[in-house]
């Protein structure tokens, strides 16, 4: 069992049993929220336990992923947080938080491990 939890916050079905396939194969533990509003009610309970985000940015009604990145950052402030859109992308220079990473979609299962990984990499090291 990995001892770094990642929050994954997707609210395509497919594509976040894609993911959580891919993270978990590289080694990381994944709690999943579809909604925004379960995301910051995870990260409210308790956002020290997990290690980093990945949230998508256009989450239905509620908080957006821009929602949930800056509430994860309020809580612990060098979260690793990782955006992923289909079309939103062009608004990550506005509405995300410093130091975290866009990905459009459609994007390889890679590029979404490779993102948390070094962003992670880069909050323990830095």
């Amino acid at each position: 069992m990995s001892d770094i939890l990642l929050l994954l916050v997707e609210d395509e079905v497919l594509l976040h049993l894609d993911l959580e396939d891919a993270l978990r194969e590289a080694g990381f533990e994944v709690l999943i929220a579809p909604t925004g509003s379960q995301a910051i009610a995870h990260l409210d309970s308790d956002a020290a336990r997990f290690n980093g985000v990945l949230t998508d940015i256009r989450l239905g009604n509620g908080p957006d992923g821009w929602d949930v990145g800056h509430r994860a950052r309020e809580l612990v402030a060098h979260m690793p947080i990782v955006y992923m859109s289909g079309d939103s992308g062009t608004d990550w220079a506005s509405k995300g938080v410093p130091n975290s990473v866009m990905l459009d979609k459609p994007f390889a299962r890679a590029q979404a491990v490779t993102a948390i990984s070094q962003l992670i990499n880069e909050t323990t090291t830095g």
